[in-house]
């Protein structure tokens, strides 16, 4: 395996379940337990999976939109999740909703970037997917208006 393909992270306890976590690209954020189990000082370990998730996502679909010459105004990636009721607790169902502006994208615009970063180039939603259904909801605000809809990917 190169060295480029491997990506590395630590979690080093502090106090109770209250843990700092470090990326290799050295970024630092705070995991801690809910009340009753932690001191709810941080966002929860699976949080941090939804938030790379999203993120991963958006950051695809704002790369493809600009590369189609589009111009994104705004952009936003929301998600919610379901998880199994027994352990191990993994996501089962997963709701994106992407939120995005611009004078003149169009919907073919924003269902290519989706469905490419959901089959393609999001590691995390392809990673995802093999264990939760992901639900893909898109709300696109243009020169046209507002409108919604479910793309199937």
């Amino acid at each position: 395996m190169a060295k480029d393909e491997i990506d590395t992270a630590s979690s080093t306890l502090v106090e109770g379940m209250q843990f700092v976590g470090e990326t290799g690209s050295g970024h630092a954020v705070v995991l801690d337990g809910a009340a009753g189990m932690g001191r709810d000082t941080g966002a929860r370990p699976m949080e941090f999976l939804l938030v790379g998730l999203a993120g991963c996502t958006a950051m695809d679909v704002a790369f493809i939109l600009r590369k189609q010459r589009v111009e994104v105004r705004s952009l936003k990636v929301a998600a919610r999740a379901r998880r199994a009721p027994e352990h191990p607790k993994i996501y089962e169902h997963i709701e994106l909703d992407f939120t995005v502006a611009g004078l003149d994208i169009q919907r073919q615009h924003i269902e290519k970037a989706v469905s490419l970063s959901a089959t393609r180039f999001c590691s995390a939603s392809v990673m995802l997917g093999k264990s939760a259904e992901i639900v893909h909801r898109i709300h696109l605000t243009n020169d046209e208006g507002t409108r919604e809809w479910t793309l199937e990917v």
